[in-house]
């Protein structure tokens, strides 16, 4: 085989292997091993301490190892600075409960070929919702600060964050001195109450509702919508919108944040990606291109749509006409 050719190979063979790395990765988190390992132990100390057989815990470990995020030394391991930032429970980064959430998705991508066959989501497994909330509070902590500052606050005193889940965005508005009522199903609101407490902000309302059938509330100055549009159709974002218009008081503004999709739908890889996860996890979201969503702002009463890219994500902006 010529180096071109095996070069291709290996590039597709990145692609459909890809699950393997995924899948040791979530098992290792989902058996605390990063936890363990903030001290060097043997296979077989971690295998006695989490209840797995020895043979397989060091083969586990051994693959971890050879991803970069454990380091093995003689026959201990011990976590590396990346598994140290993002998988242990007491980081301010931790990303564990994300890790918990892709095994969920995990099971219902495994029923793909059937999606694409019926158009219809995947729903073999029961999504445990506190693992999606603090997952989305892990993720959203990467990000917050820097979306929340590409948003014009001038003005701003009440704002509504529309299906705020876990709070992490309505606790960034409220550290910019922002009344904030955070509007969600009643089962993520008790989960929000506690993050939000835990990290001891005030000036955080919670208002229990299904926003596509409930009152939000009104006399906002903004209203914050982060990433809803891709779990909805064209139609259900477009009744969002005119609610969220009428919410709003003269002149107010509206902050929408999404996954990056260009208009040719085909990249971004991760919006592309994203698109194929609402289709097997929801009967007729996908991601949205920055022009299918300016355009809704129109069609909605909303005028001077502006457009910001941060790293993957897109966040646009516009005010009540």
């Amino acid at each position: 085989m010529d180096k071109k050719l095996f070069k291709q190979f290996q590039e597709l063979a990145q692609l459909w292997g890809g699950y393997r790395a995924s899948r040791v990765i979530l098992t290792a988190n989902n058996y605390a091993v990063f936890e363990q390992l903030q001290t060097p132990k043997t296979a077989a100390e971690v295998a006695s301490a989490v209840g797995t057989d020895q043979r397989a815990t060091e083969i586990l470990l051994d693959a971890v190892s050879a991803f970069g995020l454990l380091k093995k030394t003689g026959a201990k391991y011990r976590n590396t600075a990346i598994a140290k930032k993002f998988l242990l429970k007491k980081s301010p980064w931790y990303q564990g409960d994300m890790l918990r959430y892709a095994d969920f998705l995990w099971k219902n991508w495994s029923g793909l070929d059937e999606v694409v066959k019926s158009g219809l989501p995947n729903h073999s497994v029961i999504r445990d919702n506190e693992s999606f909330i603090k997952g989305m509070h892990n993720n959203a902590l990467l990000r917050a600060k820097d979306v929340v500052k590409n948003i014009d606050l001038r003005g701003v005193k009440k704002a509504l964050d529309l299906g705020g889940g876990p709070g992490t965005y309505s606790m960034e508005l409220a550290r910019q001195g922002i009344s904030v009522t955070l509007f969600d199903l009643p089962d993520t609101i008790e989960i929000a109450r506690k993050i939000v407490g835990e990290a001891k902000v005030r000036n955080i309302n919670f208002l229990r509702g299904d926003y596509t059938v409930d009152d939000i509330g009104n006399n906002y100055d903004l209203v914050f919508i982060s990433q809803i549009f891709h779990s909805m159709s064209k139609d259900q974002n477009l009744a969002l919108l005119e609610k969220s218009r009428n919410a709003l008081n003269p002149n107010g503004k509206i902050a929408i944040q999404e996954f990056l999709l260009e208009k040719n739908k085909n990249s971004p890889l991760s919006g592309a990606l994203f698109s194929v996860n609402m289709l097997v996890n929801t009967p007729s979201g996908r991601s949205y291109t920055s022009q299918e969503m300016k355009e809704w702002l129109v069609q909605s009463g909303f005028e001077g749509v502006k457009t910001k890219i941060l790293n993957q994500n897109v966040v646009l902006t516009a005010t009540k006409k």
